[in-house]
């Protein structure tokens, strides 16, 4: 017990604790307050919902949230953690607070009369709680925050299973308890995502920190074309109403995709060196990853999926599982933030640059280097750049490390070489702008 107590921080957990359970219940209760306050709180709700049933043993499930939210606390195994899952707690009590001010909706049907051990449960609840605060659930956004708390903590297939388990019954019984309605689901699912999102556990993601404004009037024009988007899909969605309601998925996505423009960068994707994506981003903008993936079908289907540049190096787009089997297993290299590489693919790298930008001299210096050392361990395999469609972010890698370490003889005939085998390539000015100082002498490849 001593060994486990020095290992973790548990003054600090105590700290964060006895933070976040007072503002919990003020702001919580001030939500509430404020809406009865409101002449006409309105509800949203469909009417199939009145066929659920009221199971008033789940209950216990529904309050078990209390007991692993306050254990999750003195679990971590370091400050940095302990502070980042503390943080998505408090933003998800603080932006659903705000939601429950801003549109307060109530519970438009009374619970049925309760007995036995489930009416003390009840009855504590009704204690502090109303019929309000209802979209986005604060219940099930913390409740996707703890899921994704605990499992790493387990590794046992039978303990993740149990954990799934206890997650959905936490979720299915904010419905069988008549305390939310359908609607309060999927938007506090997506408040739980955004507070993943926002604050990855690993050291090598600072979400926060990479916050940069950018000054890059490209970015600019293209996160004004996603708000856009954004705000027709939400306005269609609020508008519509029923099953289109859904459209607020792809509205958070692409209003998440302008933020990434403006500020995040690529980074905001959360793609690994291996260009696999967290699984919150892959939720959070998979409307808009499905769009990306459409486009890239589009663009290139009578295309061959790639090309060779020179022996052994080959340049196209981002290749299916079929294809990259077909294409003698070579060694991915991807320059594709917003597209994963496919799943069982090993070997694969990523130097992730946002679609239709030009990056900056020293990423194209990274991607021609990254190139250069899956070349190197290729062990007489091919190496394929790609990234969505082929045509400008891995064309401009590819004459990166043609120049860099090719044998092309500089950027001019490197560019030359890559249009000759692929010539639906599309570089700007701009992209030969940010490749021009790569004529220098070769630096060496990174090692893994």
């Amino acid at each position: 017990m001593k060994q486990w107590l020095a290992q973790r921080p548990w003054k600090r957990a105590a700290a964060w604790l006895v933070f976040l359970g007072p503002l919990f219940y003020a702001t919580y209760g001030l939500a509430n307050w404020w809406a009865t306050t409101r002449a006409q709180v309105p509800s949203m709700a469909f009417e199939w919902e009145r066929q659920l049933p009221f199971w008033a043993w789940t209950i216990f499930p529904y309050w078990t949230i209390n007991v692993f939210y306050a254990l999750s606390l003195f679990l971590a195994r370091s400050k940095h953690t302990l502070d980042r899952h503390a943080l998505r707690l408090v933003s998800a009590t603080l932006i659903a607070c705000t939601c429950f001010v801003l549109w307060p909706l109530h519970f438009s049907f009374g619970q049925p009369a309760v007995e036995g051990a489930p009416a003390f449960l009840f009855n504590a609840l009704r204690g502090f709680d109303q019929p309000y605060n209802q979209a986005p659930s604060l219940h099930i956004a913390l409740a996707v925050i703890l899921w994704d708390w605990y499992r790493q903590f387990l590794r046992a297939t039978w303990a993740r299973v149990v954990l799934h388990v206890w997650a959905f019954a936490i979720c299915a019984s904010v419905l069988t308890t008549w305390q939310h309605h359908f609607i309060d689901i999927p938007t506090g699912a997506l408040l739980g995502l955004f507070c993943v999102w926002l604050w990855p556990l690993a050291r090598t993601v600072s979400m926060p920190r990479a916050w940069q404004c950018t000054r890059d009037a490209q970015r600019w024009k293209l996160a004004g074309f996603y708000s856009v988007g954004a705000a027709l899909f939400l306005a269609v969605a609020l508008y519509g109403g029923g099953v289109l309601l859904w459209l607020a998925w792809p509205a958070a996505s692409l209003a998440l995709v302008a933020l990434n423009y403006i500020g995040y960068g690529a980074r905001g994707f959360q793609m690994d060196g291996r260009g696999r994506m967290g699984w919150a981003a892959r939720w959070l903008l998979a409307p808009y990853r499905l769009g990306a993936a459409v486009n890239a079908w589009l663009w290139t289907r009578k295309l061959p999926a790639s090309v060779e540049v020179v022996p052994g190096l080959r340049l196209g787009r981002l290749p299916t599982k079929a294809e990259w089997v077909a294409a003698g297993q070579p060694r991915l290299v991807s320059l594709c933030a917003e597209l994963q590489t496919p799943a069982g693919v090993p070997h694969a790298r990523c130097v992730p640059i946002l679609d239709l930008t030009v990056p900056p001299t020293v990423r194209l210096q990274r991607a021609a280097a990254v190139i250069e050392g899956q070349r190197l361990k290729a062990d007489g395999a091919p190496v394929w750049v790609c990234c969505a469609l082929g045509f400008s972010r891995s064309a401009a890698a590819t004459i990166a490390w043609l120049g860099r370490y090719g044998s092309a003889g500089g950027l001019a005939q490197a560019e030359r070489a890559v249009r000759l085998a692929r010539p639906q390539i599309v570089l700007r000015r701009e992209w030969m702008t940010s490749l021009e100082p790569l004529n220098a002498v070769p630096e060496a490849p990174p090692h893994d």
